[in-house]
């Protein structure tokens, strides 16, 4: 039994955010119909996105309904706010929330009150003041983005495919990817496949007309997959024409030119920036503790150090990883580590409130499977190391697992068998970001949005 009357306040509604709430709503079934317990959800978007399938979506592959999972659907013993938590005063136990109604009404920030807490807003793009990054970067976090850029790379064949300039031909077909870890190479990897087999269908481009540069800082790229593992890649990817450039920086993108540190300039419409991400900045806003990082310091048990009644897991949390030999070590900022995380971290929530004694966190890494493409990937897991397609089928069987909630599992596997028997999807809505475009021009409004105007070069 519940001591007392408990208020549980989850910011965010990713990974840990949804899988703690939907354990709590699991472990405290009975609390939550006698009104003893009460669970609140804020987030700022109403659905939890599986980034391992961002890529997929961004091919075509994947329906980009069916990378996400509606919280009001699976947390429905939860009170879902969509909004976002800008500070928390944890020692008066209130966070601060603004939502679209107070936007609209002009109130300011709500203050939502708690008795326990779970920080799990996750993380953003970690960007650098690089000249023109701000204004023609383009992220790939969101499922937005990975739609929008799915769009934008068909695009700009289109925009190849109709012009007479040369310059604006090849910028048009030159794409740059900064970052070397797991979202730039699968983006990368999946979008050069999804492109080479579009360009079929274009009468004056062929595959080789393309140029895809990845911009990598280190001297190698997917660290996750090992070394050896890390230099196929590199080597996969450049026999299908991919320049890697290791242990090069981006320097400037302005005026739609990629400047790298070691000389060489691209003009191009298109800079993917996955070079790497940081903490979000609610974290900041708090009076909790944080390390060098701005990561919240975390015991075992995953509650925050320092304080009571306040719990944390995911990319925002530094969690102490028991099994390695090296003291001090901190489990990695992934999706593994997350799920796992998330359900020790809504079990020990529920023993607090009982009274009873806490789990310790403890996993030990098994590995990392990455997909290059269609039938084309690489995978170390339990010491073996695949590659090709035996890798890209382990890559699809266990995201596919780790899916939330049967429903998506099926989609998901239904898409991949019709993808399987008929051909790819080839048709880009770009006008899916401005869909008044058209009313407005008729209505005698505004004209059609302007590539000039666009940071992304959409049309």
């Amino acid at each position: 039994m519940v001591k007392e009357r408990a208020r549980i306040l989850v910011v965010g509604g990713g990974y840990v955010g949804m899988y703690t709430a939907l354990r709590l709503q699991r472990k405290l079934k009975r609390e939550l119909g006698r009104g003893e317990i009460g669970i609140t959800v804020v987030t700022p978007d109403p659905y939890m996105t599986y980034q391992p399938f961002l890529p997929e979506a961004a091919a075509g592959s994947i329906s980009p309904r069916h990378v996400v999972v509606p919280l009001r659907r699976v947390l429905y013993r939860c009170h879902v706010v969509v909004g976002e938590a800008t500070s928390i005063d944890h020692a008066k136990r209130t966070a601060a929330v603004t939502t679209l109604a107070t936007e609209e009404d002009g109130t300011g920030a709500e203050q939502l009150t708690y008795d326990e807490l779970v920080l799990a807003p996750g993380s953003i793009s970690r960007t650098l003041p690089i000249p023109g990054l701000a204004d023609h970067g383009i992220g790939f976090k969101t499922v937005e983005e990975a739609i929008g850029l799915r769009n934008h790379v068909i695009e700009q064949m289109d925009i190849a495919s109709s012009t007479r300039d040369p310059a604006v031909r090849d910028a048009a077909l030159t794409f740059v990817f900064v970052g070397g870890g797991y979202a730039g190479v699968e983006a990368l990897g999946e979008l050069e496949d999804m492109a080479r087999y579009t360009s079929r269908y274009y009468h004056n481009i062929q595959p080789e007309d393309m140029k895809w540069i990845l911009v990598e800082a280190s001297d190698r790229i997917l660290p996750e997959v090992g070394e050896e593992m890390g230099r196929y890649t590199v080597t996969e990817l450049r026999r299908r024409n991919i320049d890697v450039r290791l242990k090069t920086r981006l320097e400037s993108c302005a005026d739609r030119v990629a400047v790298l540190s070691d000389g060489a300039r691209f003009p191009t419409r298109t800079v993917v920036w996955t070079a790497g991400v940081k903490p979000h900045p609610v974290i900041a806003a708090t009076d909790l503790a944080v390390n060098e990082r701005g990561r919240l310091k975390c015991t075992p048990e995953l509650t925050i150090e320092g304080a009571t009644h306040a719990w944390a897991a995911g990319d925002a949390a530094a969690v102490p990883d028991v099994t390695a030999e090296e003291p001090g070590k901190e489990t990695a900022p992934n999706a593994q580590h997350a799920l796992r995380q998330a359900r020790l971290l809504g079990d020990n929530i529920a023993h607090s409130l009982r009274g009873e004694p806490l789990e310790t966190y403890s996993h030990a890494y098994v590995g990392s499977v990455a997909s290059l493409g269609l039938h084309k990937g690489v995978a170390h897991v339990y010491g073996r190391r695949l590659k090709g397609y035996p890798a890209w089928f382990m890559h699809r069987v266990y995201h596919l697992s780790r899916v939330p909630t049967f429903n998506r599992k099926a989609r998901v596997l239904a898409e991949w068998t019709l993808s399987g028997l008929f051909k790819r999807e080839i048709v880009s809505l770009g006008s899916l970001e401005h869909p008044r475009a058209e009313f407005e021009l008729a209505a005698g409004g505004k004209p059609p949005h302007e590539p000039k105007d666009d940071p992304k070069g959409s049309s």
